[in-house]
């Protein structure tokens, strides 16, 4: 049985793709990895940091996930303790992709509390513009991607 964490986990290195070296983001973000922005220790990344190995970047994905995302989307969604891998692992990934502080603020959110999963996918399937308010076809895969394990606990 999978875990929300292996099932976010999937879709990050799907979606982010592996970068040894720091780059930036389409918001600007220097980032490495599988998408990281932060080191394990908390220390930010910089355009200037070493390059990274595959067994580093997975490192940093797992202990992303599990020290600062799962803890930040259970306390905004304490309901989703108890919710289906799949639906939890979606929630992770969609917040590891676009930050705690944009789940707080969210419509998103206000449907996970209500446990109103439908209208949860209409709000996930929202969030895929990039900077220029334009949509990323990159984000609106990854929304799909997310919506669709989803939809698989639905009856």
């Amino acid at each position: 049985m999978k875990t929300a964490v292996t099932l976010a986990a999937n879709l990050c290195r799907e979606f982010e793709g592996f970068r040894g070296r720091p780059y930036l983001c389409p918001a600007g973000v220097p980032t490495i990895g599988f998408g990281s922005t932060f080191y394990p220790d908390g220390t930010k990344v910089t355009m200037k940091d070493a390059p990274i190995t595959r067994e580093r970047a997975e490192e940093m994905l797992q202990h992303t996930l599990v020290k600062t995302f799962l803890p930040g989307v259970l306390r905004q969604c304490p309901n989703l303790k108890d919710a289906a891998p799949e639906r939890l692992g979606a929630i992770l990934d969609w917040t590891y992709n676009l930050g705690e502080g944009n789940l707080a603020s969210s419509t998103l959110r206000k449907k996970l509390l209500a446990d109103d999963w439908l209208a949860a996918c209409t709000e996930i399937l929202r969030w895929n513009k990039g900077p220029d308010r334009q949509p990323l076809p990159g984000l609106v895969r990854r929304r799909e991607a997310e919506v669709q394990l989803i939809k698989e606990t639905l009856p």
